[in-house]
This record gives C-alpha cells, structure tokens and sequence, in this order.
C-alpha cells in the first residue's frame, strides 16, 4: 500500500441520525491491494476511490460494518420475490468506465433519492468526477451492469479481496423502483461470492434507526464488528 496522507474531519452534523455528532478518518491512498484491502475491511474501513475512511465519532459507535456470512445466508420471502421479479435482467461484469448512459442515470437516481429520502442533490455529476469515484481506483474493482431489454436500469461497484466480494455502491433507475433492484443487486452479489467460493459480502455501514441503511439487517444471517474488533451475530 502506498499511503499519502491521513486527516479527521472535524466534528460537524451527523447523516445517518439527528441531533448526534459525526466525524470520519480518512486515508488517502494511491495504491493498495485487495489482501491490504481486506485487512481494513475487517478493521471496519470503507473504501471510495482513492479514500479509506471509517468513523471516528466523539460520543457515538452507532455506525457498525455489517458483513453476510454466504454459506448460512438465506433469503426470505421478500427477497425471493425480487430475485424472481428481476429474472428478465441481463447483467455483465466488467472494469469501471464513463458513460453518457451510467451519468444520465446517477443524476436521476440521485434526483429521486432527494426528493423521496432527503438525500442533498448536488446536481448533474461532472464525468471527471464519477471517473474519480468510481473508475480511478487504487486496486483492481469491478463494474456491474443491470440492463431490462437493452437499457441499463442499475449499475454496481464491487471490490473482490481473497476472502469476500464489498459492495461499494449501487444506483439505479427511480422508474424500476417496484422491481427492488437494491435487494436484487445484493443478492447477486452474494451469489456470485458463493459461485466463487469467497465467504463473506460486506455491504458497508448498518446503522440502527437510519431509513437509508436499514435493509443491509435483512439478510441475515449477517455479522457485525463490535468495538472489540471482533465479528459477531449482527440485527435479526
């Protein structure tokens, strides 16, 4: 790994829950591999583009890493529901890229996502700024592609370390809402690590009580890390 530089945020309003207070450590990274990767993750770090970054918060530990366990998951009946509602989808793997189509459908998705949830709406997304995000990256990711018919409907970013796949992130076409491509695209990342043999699928941050985050505790069986540094049987 080859770090650059480390800071805190200082301590400022918190995303996820009202009234408490946030703060995160970054680490900025030029180049890092998916084994030094994996040992952040399990230390309960985040990646986004060349950023590490985990919560540092002064009075606060809500923020916890939630991983599946893939040999012992098993979906319920809502989730079977959107696997078989999402079986006309066509879906590839490749490396991250810059498109018109991928910017036309994360400015809509996030268009939505503020009005429906009150996500802040910073405008069109500048290309080179989703190539930093999503496409400039300090080790090997792969890009997934949801296409009904044709037309992409949803786009994920996956990281694969030696003992799991990390859902980096997902959006997707506030049109399709009813088909729950979120749930659809968790379930077939977690089916493509059991297809390739990896144990695990972290699917970032749960936080009790934050709408946004809530439905990472519905597959289950599913692990936290604990302010010990050890995994153990996450929110039923």
């Amino acid at each position: 790994m080859r770090s650059l530089y480390t800071f805190d945020t200082p301590p400022g309003p918190c995303s996820y829950l009202p009234g408490r207070a946030s703060s995160l450590r970054y680490e900025y990274v030029r180049t890092l591999t998916p084994a030094e990767y994996q040992d952040r993750l399990l230390a309960g770090w985040r990646r986004f583009g060349h950023a590490l970054f985990r919560p540092v918060c002064p009075s606060c530990r809500a923020c916890q890493s939630l991983r599946v366990p893939v040999a012992t998951f098993r979906p319920d009946r809502s989730q079977r529901r959107a696997w078989a509602a999402n079986a006309d989808l066509e879906l590839t793997i490749g490396g991250p890229s810059v498109t018109e189509e991928k910017l036309d459908l994360y400015d809509r998705f996030h268009a939505a996502q503020a009005g429906r949830v009150g996500w802040t709406d910073h405008g069109p997304k500048d290309p080179a700024e989703y190539a930093g995000s999503f496409v400039a990256n300090p080790l090997p990711a792969e890009e997934w592609q949801y296409r009904l018919g044709g037309r992409l409907v949803g786009v994920g970013y996956v990281d694969v370390v030696p003992a799991g796949l990390s859902a980096v992130y997902f959006f997707h076409d506030p049109d399709e809402r009813k088909r729950s491509l979120g749930t659809f695209n968790v379930l077939s990342v977690i089916g493509s690590a059991a297809a390739r043999g990896l144990p695990h699928v972290y699917l970032g941050y749960y936080v009790e009580g934050c709408r946004s985050l809530a439905y990472k505790a519905r597959f289950r069986p599913n692990e936290v890390l604990g302010p010990d540094g050890e995994w153990a049987r996450g929110p039923e």
